[in-house]
């Protein structure tokens, strides 16, 4: 076991992992790709129409995945300020700065999409609901760690500034969650659950699990791309990088 570990811990480096990121990064395109067709065609030419929405409903193959992805988002950003602030690894810093922009991507497709989906349902673009306050409130996490980082030149004083921002603001994400369960809300309950049946049609929920699936596909591709354009920012003077095969051409 110990040794699967060891095995684990030599990609924190980020020698090891720029490599390894430009082998992966095309396949999980391939995916996003893949799956965005399916989940398109589902969606808008199989799914059919509800019958108190009409066709307008079709907004959420692309809202509720991209809800759900700029949570999620938020959550591994979380994750690797952890894990940076624990065992000191600067690939932890890389990875939080490469996820941050498609959050934030996903947070703004998030809101937008809900603008245009609650303009005909409720008669307004905006409302200061309690989850579309909060989901706007983790726009502005996004924002606020990517102006934080870029103001600070020292990269390493960087990412301990960031990582306390991905700390403190992931409290935000269950208020997000659970904010249709504790205050009385315009936005409806969740739309898949796992504890009960889901009440929609078998194609919708297929469309939007396919659309979710091509967005976390996207999420790994752009991530791994720009880490490796991180990683070769920061470590551009390292001997190790002065041996790679692209930058002897």
């Amino acid at each position: 076991m110990s040794q699967r570990l060891i095995n684990w811990f030599k990609f924190a480096s980020p020698a090891t992992f720029y490599p390894l990121a430009g082998k992966l990064w095309p396949w999980f395109a391939a995916l996003a790709a893949a799956f965005t067709l399916a989940g398109l065609w589902l969606g808008l030419f199989v799914a059919p129409t509800d019958f108190q929405q009409g066709e307008g409903y079709r907004i959420i193959f692309i809202h509720v995945p991209a809800s759900w992805m700029s949570m999620f988002i938020y959550c591994v950003m979380a994750f690797w300020a952890a894990m940076g602030l624990v065992f000191n690894t600067r690939l932890s810093g890389m990875m939080s700065a490469a996820l941050a922009p498609t959050g934030a991507l996903f947070a703004f497709l998030s809101l937008w999409t809900g603008a245009l989906w609650g303009k005909p349902m409720w008669g307004a673009w905006w409302v200061w609901d309690a989850r579309l306050t909060s989901e706007l409130i983790l726009f502005f996490l996004y924002l606020g760690y990517i102006a934080l980082t870029s103001a600070i030149d020292d990269p390493r004083r960087a990412d301990k500034a960031g990582a306390i921002v991905s700390l403190v603001g992931v409290i935000n994400v269950p208020i997000i969650y659970f904010s249709v369960k504790w205050w009385n809300t315009l936005h409806q309950g969740a739309s898949v659950s796992l504890t009960k049946a889901p009440s929609m049609a078998t194609t919708m929920l297929w469309g939007m699990l396919l659309m979710a699936l091509a967005f976390w596909m996207y999420t790994i591709a752009v991530a791994l791309c720009r880490v490796r354009a991180i990683i070769l920012e920061r470590e551009g003077r390292a001997q190790w990088v002065a041996e790679l095969p692209e930058m002897r051409t």
